[in-house]
This record gives C-alpha cells, sequence and structure tokens, in this order.
C-alpha cells in the first residue's frame, strides 16, 4: 500500500464553502468532525478522498484513467444520496457515517482490494487516535449545549443514558449502548438543545429496519421531546419528566392543559366544565408507550392541538380532548367521556381524522364525507362550488355528481347559446381543492363523478390525462365512473351504447334498475327517430376498453357501480345515491336540499383475535361503545352548509368500518391467498355487521329511530344480507354472490323492527391510511404493500418493517443482517430469496405477489354484510388489457358496488405519466372472456 493518505477526516471534511452536487439544493448540510466541531459539507472532498483511495491502490497512473473519474463521480453520488436521502433540510453527519458510506460505495461498485485497503487504513489510523487518548480524556467533555435562552451548559450523557434506558424498557433485542453511540456521533459542541434530542430520535430510528422493536424505542424518545414541550407550554416554565414521573404528574398536567387551551380559545370553553379531577384519575399514562415511531410522530405532526407551531397535547390529553367533544351532550358525561377515552387509547377503535382534528374545538367538524350533487343552472354549479369551498375548509373530503350538467354543444335556452360541457366547470372545481385545502392540516380532496351515458363521458375520461389542452383537464381531482348495470350488459353482449345529453333525458338521473333499463331504451329509440337533439352512439366495448385504457394511464376514473348502490341502499324510498364520495365507500343519497354526510371510525381487528380466534364478546364490546360515540357526532357535529345539517339530522347515517385486516391474518396463520382468508373475511365483518345493527337498534330504543326510518329497508325487515339476494333477482345471470350466514339473524330483523334503527346507514370501509398509522397496523382490508419500505407522508419519511414477519424469521433462525439486507434488495419481496421456506413466502406475499382475485372473493364477501360500501384498492404488477377486462367485470359479476385505486409497481400512487396506450393493452382486451364464460377462472 502506498504511503499517500487514503481518506482522512480533513478530506472528508474540512471546508471554507458549500457544495453539494446531487444533494437538495436547498439544503445546507454540516458535518460533525471526531472533536464534536461542525463543518460545512463539500461533495468535492469525497470525490478527493475517493481518488485518493485508488491511488492508493493502483498508483499514480490511474490518476489520468477515464474509468477512475468516472467510477469516482459514481460512487461519489452514491455515498451522497445514501447520507442525505432521510435527513431533514440542513442536518448533519458525522464523519464516521461519511467513511462507512465510502466503504460500502466502493464494495457495491466491484472495488474489493480498493475497498479492503481503506478498511485496514480506517483501522490502523483508529488504533493511532485511541494510543493518543488519555484515561481521563472524553471528547464530550468539551462539547457544550445550547439552551433556548441562549445559554451553554456540558453535554449531560448521564441524563441522555437515563432517557434510553427508560426507552428501551421491556423490549427484547435492543441495544441501548448502540443507541448512545450513535448519538454522540451526531453530537457537536454548540449544538441546540432541540437538535441533541431529536438526534436522539433520529439515531433509534436508524436501526428500524433491523429490528422493529427500535420503533417503539423512537416513539418513546420522540415522547421525551414531546413532554418537554407540552409541559413547559402548559406550565409556563422549563419543565422535564421522565415516563415514571408522568404517573404522578399527568392529571395536573391534564388540567392545566385544558384552561390554557381553553383560554387561547383553540378549545371550547364548556371542556373546561366538566369534573377534571374525575377525568384526570382515569387517565392511563402507560398508554403513552404503546406507539409506534410513526404512529406517534403523526399524532405530533397532525393532530396534536397547538398555539404558534408549540404543541400542548400529549397523547393520553389528546384522547381524552377527543372523548370530551363526543361526550359533550351526554347526560352522565363524564362516565361516558371516560368510556370513549378508554376505547380509542387502547387502539381497539378510531374516530376518523377530522374527528381527532376537530372533537372539542371551537369548529367540532367531525365528519369524513360529504356528498353533493351538482344542478344545471349557473346558480346553482356555482352555489355548489362554495359549498365545496366551506366544507373543504373544515377538514371534509368531497364527492361530486355532475351528471345532471348538460353537454358540450348543447342548447342554452336563456341565451339561445351552445353549453361548453361539464368539463370546464370540473376544472374550475379542480382548482378550488387546491386553493381551499382541509383547514390547513391535510390537501383539499375531492372526486367527481359522472354517469357512463353522459355525452361528456369521453373527455371525461381523460381529465386526468398530462397531454391535450390544459384548460380542459384535472391533474389534481379525482374521477370515478358511475356505471349502470345496462352499461355492464351491453359490454358482455357487445351491443351499442348511446350517450345522451341530460337536459333531454333527465330522468335517467334519478332511475336505476329496470326502472333505468325501460326509460334508458325509450331515449334510444327517441335517437334512432331523429328526436333528440345531443346523442351519439358508440359501441359500448369500444368505451369499456377506453375506460380501462385510461384507468391503465392515469388511475382515473375509477369504477363504481350505480345499481347496487340503489337497488342495497336502505334509504331509497327517499331518494336515489348518485355518487359515492372521495374514496368509494359512502353510498347515501343526494339532491338540491340535501348533502349527505357521513361520520367514520374503524374497529381495529387484530386488536380483537387471541389464541382462539376472533374474540366476539370483545368485538361486540367495542361495537357498542363505537356506534353511539358515532351516532354523537352527528347532534355535535359543525355543519358549515345548511344542506348538511338537514341530511344528517334526517337520517343519521354512520358509516363503522375495520382495519389492521392482514394484521389479524398474520395473527391467525392465514395468507391473504386463501379460501380460509376469504372465510374469515366472510365471518368477520358478519360479526361486525350483526352487532354495529343490533347496537344501532338499541340505540334507537334509547334515544329514538332516525326521523325517515318508516318506509326504509330497514322497517320492510330488509336487512343487508335480504338485500344483497334482491341484487341477485334483478342481475339474474349476470352475477354470483355467496349468501351463506351463521348468525341468528331472523331475531335481529324482529329486534329493528319492534326498535326500529337510530341511523339509516350503519357500516362502511373506509381507507384509514393514517388511523392506521396512529393505531400501527395494517391499513383497512389492505394486504401488506411490502415487507420492508420507505413510507412518505406529510410528517416525513418512515422505514416500515413487516414486524410479523421479522418474529417469524426470528423463530427460524433467519433473521440476520444478511437477510435484512436481501429485504432491501428485494424491495421487501420474500419470492428470490431461496433459504425462507415456501410456507412463510406465501404467509408474508406482498400486494403485487398476491392474485388480485382474492382482493375481489374476499371483499365480495365483506359486500354483502355491509350497508354501503368499501374502498377497495386493486394492485397488479403487470397491468394488461385483459387482465384488467377480467378483473373489474369480476367485480361487478360479485356485486361490488364500488371500486378505488388501481395501484401498479411503476406507479404505486397512480399518478402515472401520460403514455399512448399500447397496442397490445387494445389486444388484449379483445381477447379477453365474455363475463360468466365457464371457461374463464376469473368468472369462477
Amino acid at each position: 500500500m502506498q504511503n499517500d493518505p487514503i481518506v482522512t477526516e480533513d478530506h472528508l471534511s474540512h471546508s471554507t464553502h458549500t457544495a453539494i452536487d446531487n444533494a437538495p439544493t436547498h439544503s445546507e448540510y454540516r458535518v460533525i468532525r471526531r472533536n464534536g466541531k461542525l463543518t460545512v459539507f463539500d461533495r468535492s472532498k469525497i470525490m478527493v478522498a475517493v481518488t485518493k483511495a485508488f491511488l492508493a491502490v493502483e498508483g499514480s497512473t490511474a490518476a489520468a484513467s477515464s474509468r477512475i473519474h468516472e467510477k469516482v463521480d459514481q460512487i461519489t453520488d452514491q455515498v451522497i444520496k445514501a447520507l442525505f436521502r432521510r435527513l431533514p433540510e440542513a442536518g448533519t453527519v458525522h464523519i464516521e457515517d461519511i467513511q462507512d458510506q465510502v466503504e460500502l460505495g466502493l464494495m457495491r461498485n466491484g472495488e474489493q482490494k480498493v475497498a479492503r485497503a481503506y478498511v485496514l487504513y480506517r483501522d490502523q489510523h483508529a488504533q493511532q487516535r485511541a494510543s493518543k487518548q488519555t484515561d481521563d480524556t472524553s471528547s464530550s467533555a468539551t462539547i457544550s449545549i445550547v439552551l433556548n435562552d441562549g445559554s451553554r451548559q456540558p453535554l449531560n450523557q448521564t441524563r441522555l443514558q437515563n432517557v434510553i434506558d427508560e426507552a428501551v424498557s421491556g423490549l427484547e433485542d435492543i441495544d441501548a449502548h448502540k443507541v448512545m453511540r450513535i448519538t454522540l456521533n451526531a453530537v457537536y459542541d454548540g449544538m441546540k438543545e432541540e437538535d441533541l434530542y431529536a438526534a436522539l430520535v433520529m439515531s433509534a430510528r436508524s436501526l428500524i429496519d433491523q429490528e422493529p422493536n427500535y420503533s417503539q424505542v423512537s416513539a418513546r424518545l420522540l415522547l421525551d421531546n414531546c413532554r418537554r414541550e407540552a409541559l413547559s407550554f402548559v406550565f409556563d416554565r422549563k419543565h422535564e419528566a421522565t415516563q415514571s414521573e408522568m404517573s404522578n404528574l399527568y392529571g395536573d398536567y391534564f388540567k392545566a392543559y385544558i384552561k390554557r387551551a381553553v383560554d387561547l380559545e383553540l378549545l371550547d370553553s364548556e371542556l373546561a366544565r366538566f369534573d377534571l379531577d374525575k377525568l384526570s384519575a382515569a387517565l392511563l399514562p402507560e398508554r403513552d408507550l404503546q406507539f409506534t415511531y410513526l404512529g406517534l410522530q403523526t399524532l405530533y405532526d397532525r393532530y396534536f392541538i397547538h398555539s404558534n407551531q408549540q404543541r400542548l397535547e400529549l397523547p393520553q390529553a389528546f384522547f381524552m380532548r377527543v372523548a370530551m367533544g363526543l361526550a359533550i351532550n351526554e347526560i352522565n358525561r363524564e362516565q361516558r367521556c371516560i368510556e370513549f377515552y378508554t376505547l380509542l387509547s387502547s387502539f381497539d377503535f378510531m374516530s376518523s381524522t377530522p374527528t381527532l382534528f376537530n372533537s372539542g374545538t371551537l369548529r367540532p367538524q367531525l365528519s369524513s364525507c360529504y356528498l353533493t350533487t351538482v344542478p344545471d343552472d349557473l346558480d346553482g354549479i356555482y352555489s355548489s362550488l362554495k359549498d365545496n369551498a366551506l366544507l373543504s375548509k373544515f377538514a371534509g373530503g368531497l364527492g361530486n355528481d355532475w351528471t345532471r350538467v348538460r353537454g358540450l354543444g348543447a342548447h342554452i335556452k336563456g341565451t339561445n347559446g351552445e353549453s361548453q360541457g361539464v368539463v370546464p366547470f370540473l376544472k374550475v372545481a379542480n382548482d378550488t381543492a387546491v386553493a381551499v385545502n382541509q383547514g390547513g392540516k391535510r390537501k383539499g380532496a375531492m372526486c367527481a363523478y359522472l354517469e357512463t351515458w353522459h355525452i361528456d363521458i369521453e373527455e371525461f375520461l381523460e381529465l386526468r390525462k398530462n397531454t391535450g389542452d390544459e384548460r380542459r383537464r384535472t391533474h389534481d381531482m379525482n374521477t370515478a365512473n358511475w356505471v349502470p348495470d345496462l352499461f355492464m350488459k351491453r359490454v358482455a353482449e357487445e351491443g351499442e351504447w348511446t350517450l345522451l345529453s341530460p337536459e333531454e333525458a333527465p330522468d335517467l338521473h334519478e332511475l336505476y334498475g329496470q326502472a333505468f333499463e325501460d326509460a334508458y331504451i325509450q331515449y334510444e329509440a327517441k335517437a334512432g327517430r331523429g328526436e333528440l337533439r345531443m346523442y351519439k352512439t358508440v359501441k359500448a366495448l369500444d368505451l369499456w376498453r377506453k375506460m380501462l385504457g385510461m384507468l391503465f394511464e392515469t388511475g382515473h376514473p375509477w369504477i363504481t357501480f350505480k345499481d347496487p348502490c340503489n337497488i342495497r341502499y336502505t334509504n331509497q324510498h327517499v331518494g336515489t345515491v348518485h355518487s359515492s364520495n372521495l374514496c368509494t365507500e359512502i353510498t347515501l343519497h343526494t339532491n338540491d336540499n340535501e348533502i349527505a354526510v357521513c361520520n367514520l371510525g374503524s374497529v381495529n381487528l387484530a386488536a380483537h383475535i387471541d389464541e382462539n380466534g376472533l374474540n366476539r364478546e370483545k368485538l361486540q364490546r367495542t361495537i357498542n361503545t363505537a356506534i353511539r360515540m358515532l351516532d354523537n357526532v352527528v347532534d355535535y357535529n359543525y355543519y358549515s352548509v345548511p344542506q348538511a345539517r338537514n341530511s344528517n339530522l334526517q337520517h343519521r347515517p354512520v358509516g363503522l368500518g375495520i382495519m389492521g385486516f392482514q394484521d389479524a391474518l398474520y395473527m391467525l396463520n392465514l395468507p391473504y391467498g386463501a379460501l380460509e382468508a376469504v372465510e374469515f373475511a366472510d365471518q368477520s365483518m358478519e360479526a361486525v355487521s350483526y352487532y354495529a345493527i343490533q347496537a344501532s337498534s338499541n340505540l334507537a330504543k334509547e334515544r329514538g329511530s332516525y326521523s325517515s326510518f318508516q318506509g326504509s329497508l330497514w322497517s320492510q325487515g330488509v336487512l343487508p344480507l335480504d338485500s344483497n339476494q334482491r341484487l341477485i333477482e334483478q342481475r339474474g345471470s349476470y352475477i354470483q354472490c355467496d349468501q351463506s350466514s351463521t348468525l341468528d339473524w331472523g331475531s335481529l330483523r324482529k329486534t329493528i323492527q319492534e326498535q326500529g334503527m337510530r341511523n339509516s346507514n350503519c357500516l362502511a370501509i373506509a381507507p384509514t391510511a393514517t388511523i392506521s398509522n396512529v393505531c400501527g397496523v395494517t391499513q383497512s382490508i389492505e394486504p401488506t404493500y411490502q415487507n420492508m419500505y420507505v413510507k412518505s407522508n406529510l410528517s416525513g419519511e418512515f422505514v416500515v418493517v413487516n414486524p410479523y414477519l421479522v418474529k417469524t424469521l426470528k423463530q427460524h433462525d433467519l433473521w440476520d443482517e444478511v437477510m435484512v439486507n436481501d429485504l432491501k434488495y428485494y424491495d421487501g419481496s420474500l419470492a428470490h430469496i431461496d433459504r425462507i421456506p415456501e410456507a412463510i413466502k406465501l404467509l408474508y406475499s406482498s400486494a403485487f405477489e398476491l392474485d388480485t382475485r382474492w382482493l375481489i372473493e374476499a371483499a365480495a364477501r365483506r359486500q354483502k354484510w355491509i350497508d354501503q360500501a368499501q374502498s377497495l384498492n386493486l394492485y397488479m404488477a403487470e397491468p394488461s388489457g385483459k387482465k384488467l377486462d377480467q378483473l373489474y367485470k369480476l367485480a361487478w359479476v360479485r356485486g361490488l358496488k364500488t371500486t378505488y385505486y388501481l395501484r401498479s409497481i411503476g406507479a404505486t400512487h397512480m399518478e402515472k405519466s401520460t403514455t399512448q396506450v399500447d397496442n397490445a393493452f387494445v389486444e388484449n382486451t379483445e381477447k379477453s372472456c365474455s363475463i360468466l364464460d365457464p371457461d374463464c377462472e376469473a368468472c369462477q
């Protein structure tokens, strides 16, 4: 080895200027040297160091080699990407971390000789540094921390160690010394106090991919920061407390928090009139320890009450605040509040995001979903847009039915002109969603629905394309097809389809089933006789291909089915369901005087699995309380528009759903892609449905039925299973649904007819994207996305590791550093890791490895028990025309009401760049099966 230095601390860190190529240009990163001093990061120093590493092995002639220059540049880029991809802006990195990444970069690029020499050189210099240090010298002794008031104090390693020791208590396979060592590597002289404790969290967080329990360690370290921030704000002085100290302090903090938040007009003053001593005594501080890092960080970033970005809330105060709002109108409100708090803080059930945001505040807008129908006049259209803005402002997701708006070229009687159609107004709606986000807490969210017979449907399909006239594109708004059964039959029969303008066929908007078919055929006859001004005849199969093509290309419009939503609608005697909502799980009627509203919450199914399977007694207790909480939202809710209040108070719909379905399957050792999993989906949803409907009926006995109960399917003794039978009878040969049941629905039917129902609707499975993170379980009914991946959301990037997989691999002595690297290399997939048994691979198949038809089959079994719908994402690794054709026909044949996103590996968020649809896509569609082909696996 030559004498030229390879990579020294000076080479990698010392600089007087910043030059960070290939790192975010808006950020400034700094390097912590071994003496704790901070210096500005310089990319060129890594290039020099790597070049010298090559020279040390290959000699001075290597300097002129173009290969070496290319390698140096490539390795430097890789090092920088690895160092900074997960760091916040203006982050810091230790000199040892840079050298580690240089070593890894050399090895990844096949430069083993250079890497070996580099390792030996590092080791040699480490020994030299160690020999120079005296026993009583510690680099940290010279490091001082800058407090918030500007003063300095020496780094207190003792407190750091105490905080770490408390964070790791009770957790297995955790190394407290490793967390401490990584933290000290990130410390530098003059470091701000808040940066020190952030570095502590980041140190544990960096180990999550090696051991999932570090997620809880990270959460507990973050909790220490939360306590420092909240206690100092509430008590108006610097205040720190350990978790053990909080057992005595939590009550005093909670009462001070309520008073301070009320004084700041962050909370309703009515909360201060609760018996705060009684509520304080019911707090369970130990439940602060159950969070994963992602869960607690999500709460901190998005849910905790704050003033000037300083958080006042700790987790148990947060849950109690939400419970207080939901119990505010109860007679024994402290008792009910404690009941609600106990359920929420256990993670057995979680209210939806708007409820968590706003319960107990001065504007308690707690509802998740609003559905509107847009009229066909200028005043009505812009009034609807104003309603959208007001509803979005207070954190409501929107579903708009646009079918009544006349098509492009239609006659305008008032001006004797021609209409511009629905698309320009959709552009305005799109921009409204962007301009008015949800209370500044999350992006505005809206979905536009259009029926498949509308004359503008072909332009509607192209709204999300990235090519064409930008004035006729809506890149920020979701879209969905509202598809009548007749269209699907025409597709199956390869018949023609007539597009109409709604002002010439106004009754089609309100009709469904056989009545729709009869009226539609009459309009087709009128068009054939030349009695309609606006119409267009297309081949149904061509339009279907275009629908699938746009879904393949842009992810939109989603495919939802009008007839099952209406034929099975519990309140069909008072209106027609014209659309679903933003996430396709709500199916409620709308009209000019009623904006449908739904209040959501989800049962954590995994929390109700024990050694005997599904714990039905616990499930019933959970649902009894959950339905009461959801019903309370109706009266307590803040309504920003009168049509929403009018609708919600009349019909009182709620949507109880589930999350953690995949977790439950893991706990039961059932692969998602198996008949046993489908049967579990059936029986677990039957139990949830039974207890939810029973709870609503019992509430009706206590509080009275909803005002439009008489005439509803409930009042006729028609339960969800019965309405499913009605759909089967009307569809005829175009449906295949399971109708089996296990519970005593006959007695419940009699109970409902005696007691009534408190809520017009009880069940809907929402996506639960955020609240499942809070509870630390898989989202909704989703399969595992990947067994190891980086999740990005508004709170940042988080490593997510499947803890069930890790536990299983440990049981088989397969969890080690090599396995961690294999999972990273294969993006969390087990398929190519030979030493993993096939049974484990099957159990832990990821969403894209699962045959998508299993998702349809499980959803179909659930649908017969649900009086609304479910947010059903479909995963397909390699979409094609034939596969999509079979998949969405299968969804219709199985009686599903709606589908949600189609996700592919190439664009898991389905916001694809627009390209021309491959000719093979169309060819494959032409070869696809007809519905109910006995030789087609997709139809059986």
